[in-house]
């Protein structure tokens, strides 16, 4: 499939009452409001097509953006592909839920993720964290540092409630996924979300949200979900 016919798919599949919810949420045109689910039988057809992501992405088409992450190859890309990604991302549902999973299967995850969080801009920060949650959420335990982790959670601890908003949110993520999805830490992920408490996420033209990490995990707990892998980021 060619970039014409792709584009034109998903517009066909565009419906006006998604289109408002992501707008509500921070997108604007050019989009379609696709629904992410029906994007699936064209990205069996495609599987992983980096030249043909690159070409989507750079419309600036918030759903054709989205699919480009899901035909991607992560692992062909590089800090400067991903750099150049996050800085087109214009709000948190491509940072999060695009560039960030896109990253999250590639091998500099951790690294590229390390430089955002400590960029100081809202959303690489929001990306960076996301990140994270990603991985911990799908590999094992043993591929990240224990005392790195550790130190992330006391810098959420000591930074969150400092945060800009988007980023608040990713690292009240964090400390939920350390608490539910990193064994060795859950404790003091435990601990660190009591200590950090509700945390209030101030949103444009909408009631602010209030995040509990600590009810959350306890949540998680009560299921039996404590150690849970995803087996796939991207859907």
């Amino acid at each position: 499939m060619d970039f014409e016919t792709v584009m034109q798919e998903l517009e066909a599949l565009g419906k006006e009452r998604t289109k408002k919810i992501y707008i509500s949420n921070g997108a604007h045109e050019p989009l379609f409001g696709v629904a992410t689910g029906a994007m699936k039988p064209i990205s069996k057809k495609i599987k992983i097509n980096q030249p043909l992501a690159e070409e989507l992405f750079a419309t600036g088409n918030y759903d054709a953006m989205y699919f480009a992450g899901i035909i991607a190859d992560p692992k062909g890309m590089t800090e400067s592909d991903y750099d150049r990604w996050i800085d087109a991302s214009y709000f948190y549902m491509l940072s999060d839920y695009v560039v960030a999973v896109t990253l999250s299967e590639s091998d500099i995850a951790q690294d590229v993720a390390d430089k955002w969080i400590a960029s100081g801009d809202e959303l690489k920060m929001s990306a960076g964290w996301s990140c994270y949650c990603w991985l911990l959420g799908n590999r094992k335990d043993v591929e990240f540092s224990e005392s790195k982790i550790s130190n992330m959670l006391d810098m959420v601890k000591n930074t969150i409630h400092d945060s800009p908003e988007r980023t608040k949110s990713a690292m009240n993520n964090f400390l939920y996924t350390v608490g539910i999805s990193y064994l060795p830490l859950h404790e003091k992920a435990v601990k660190t979300a009591k200590d950090v408490g509700v945390v209030e996420v101030k949103r444009d033209n909408k009631k602010s949200s209030f995040l509990n990490a600590s009810e959350s995990i306890q949540k998680e707990v009560d299921k039996g979900r404590l150690g849970f892998k995803r087996k796939y980021v991207r859907c």
